[in-house]
């Protein structure tokens, strides 16, 4: 059976799936510590430049590292303010990074299993 768009055609590789989380968390997060963005950062795609998976993954780590940076700076003062530059709250910022990263991990998961991979976590442990 041919479904449409099962040809893969406009879908984010694996790769480019982690650079895009990894981007966006620096987007969502960098409001809340004021830290700039870091080079190459013109879309949601991440630095195109960017290919090896030591990088891809360095960059993913980092970009939690931020997040978990960002979370440290909201009390219960500042957490409906809007940053500078932002129609949201940075409690909203704050969150909304966690939830977009569970969106992605699900579409992994999918492009894993449609290139028969089975994901990580469901495969059977080891004793």
């Amino acid at each position: 059976m041919n479904l449409a768009g099962s040809d893969y055609k406009g879908v984010r590789t694996f790769a480019v799936q982690v650079k895009h989380v990894a981007t966006s968390n620096y987007f969502i997060w960098s409001p809340l510590t004021g830290d700039k963005l870091p080079g190459g950062l013109k879309d949601g795609n991440g630095p195109e430049a960017m290919k090896s998976k030591a990088e891809i993954i360095t960059f993913l780590k980092d970009s939690f590292a931020l997040g978990h940076k960002a979370a440290a700076t909201l009390t219960t003062e500042n957490m409906l303010q809007l940053p500078e530059h932002s129609k949201s709250t940075r409690l909203h910022l704050a969150t909304f990074g966690v939830a977009h990263a569970y969106d992605h991990y699900g579409q992994m998961v999918e492009y894993l299993r449609m290139n028969g991979i089975v994901p990580p976590a469901s495969r059977a442990k080891s004793d």
